[in-house]
């Protein structure tokens, strides 16, 4: 059982870092582009960079949030916005990998999203815990940008976790890096 646990986080592990590398060469290869036009995502393949400078974390961002999908790093909830589309930026991480130190994070810090069309910052300004099965959290219509990251909660807990963390955050930059 110890070598079966070990080997699955030594693969999550892996798995993160060629996500990691692929969505560097996504954002490298695309910084010449003015906008979002063209931006087509399929399942599990990186669209950009989730950055928490807090917490020195720079992690993939792959479309979905299916298991497989949360293994190479943080989902993008598919059906939810990209920054400049007017919505909700619903991205997911597991407590145990990706989101593993959000618990250490305080209202007023920055997330950074670095797509191929730009670099886009939100400060944090809310967060709350919901039972796991509550999606009053998601609304898909358009409305004001806002990030929203779920992930599970107790942060410690072992095994699959009653509840939600979400944290909000809104966008604070109005330029394109």
């Amino acid at each position: 059982m110890l070598g079966i646990g070990l080997w699955q986080l030594w693969d999550i592990e892996r798995q993160e870092k060629v996500s990691l590398e692929a969505a560097r060469e996504l954002i490298q290869a695309d910084k010449q582009k003015d906008s979002k036009q063209g931006l087509k995502v399929k399942t599990g393949d990186p669209a950009g960079l989730l950055l928490i400078p807090k917490l020195g974390a720079e992690l993939p961002i792959v479309e979905g949030t299916a298991p497989e999908d949360l293994e190479r790093g943080v989902g993008h909830f598919k059906g939810s916005y990209f920054p400049d589309e007017n919505g909700q930026i619903v991205l997911s991480g597991h407590r145990d990998t990706v989101f593993r130190r959000t618990g250490d994070l305080e209202l007023g810090d920055i997330f950074t999203l670095k797509m191929p069309y730009g670099e886009y910052s939100y400060e944090l300004i809310e967060t709350k815990i919901v039972p796991a099965d509550d999606t009053s959290i998601i609304n898909l219509q358009e409305s004001e940008e806002e990030l929203i990251l779920t992930t599970c909660y107790p942060f410690s807990f072992i095994g699959d976790a009653p509840d939600r963390y979400i944290m909000y955050a809104k966008r604070v930059d109005d330029q394109r890096k």
